[in-house]
């Protein structure tokens, strides 16, 4: 299994999905509603739904400790075919990949929910194992389950709490969080890349590319505020 070399230092994982820093970032609610959403949840299987943090918060201490949570819905999937691979409850160095529920702990394809791509427009390219705004951060996660299962749907969630600057400090950042399409037709949600590349050549990596690669689920794309202010 790949182990994870980042400390808390680094980021801790949980879920994924970003709210709009309005009065912090200076964007207004106009433009926070209509950069919530992307893509209709009707057309596709999976449906994503960011919990945390949510439109117009200002997160975090010194740009760090605020959370990512989401919610994934397989429409008609079996908990197999969501590629989900064991629950999760992990972290950077001494709660990398132990046990009770053990999960590795770095950047890339997530082990344990290994279709999920989370991206964020200000991630650095400095530190190991970051590759700048296209690095998948999926698998900084640290506890995922299963939250509900029916004859008609699976319900995963994921969530982050986030342990170090990664992505700025005092800065406006947007979160991209998909599930992406069953690529290599095998009939799981397995497909996720490490790294999102710039598939449209605009010179920025976000919801486009991803639309381009090819996903299951709708796209959410979130702008936000990290805050820097100490505790």
């Amino acid at each position: 299994m790949r182990k994870k070399k980042l400390g808390w230092s680094l980021g801790a994982g949980a879920a994924v999905i970003l709210g709009l820093g309005t009065a912090a970032s200076g964007l207004s609610s106009a433009n926070a509603s209509s950069l919530d959403t992307s893509d209709s949840t009707a057309e596709h299987p999976v449906e994503v739904k960011v919990l945390a943090p949510k439109p117009g918060d200002n997160t975090g201490v010194e740009g760090k400790g605020w959370f990512v949570d989401l919610k994934l819905s397989f429409r008609g999937k079996t908990l197999a075919q969501t590629g989900f691979n064991g629950l999760q409850l992990t972290g950077p160095a001494a709660h990398n990949n132990i046990a009770p529920f053990p999960g590795t702990f770095s950047t890339g394809q997530d082990d344990k929910i290994p279709g999920l791509v989370v991206l964020d427009s200000t991630t650095n390219s400095t530190l190991p194992g970051f590759s700048g705004p296209g690095t998948n951060l999926a698998n900084l996660f640290n506890l995922s389950g299963v939250t509900n299962r029916t004859p008609n749907k699976t319900e995963l969630w994921d969530t982050w709490i986030v342990g170090a600057p990664i992505v700025g400090q005092n800065v406006d950042t947007s979160l991209s969080v998909a599930v992406v399409d069953d690529l290599n037709h095998d009939g799981i949600y397995n497909d996720a890349p490490s790294v999102v590349k710039d598939l449209n050549g605009d010179g920025k990596i976000d919801a486009k590319d991803l639309k381009l690669m090819g996903v299951a689920s709708n796209i959410v794309t979130v702008p936000f505020h990290i805050n820097a202010d100490p505790a």
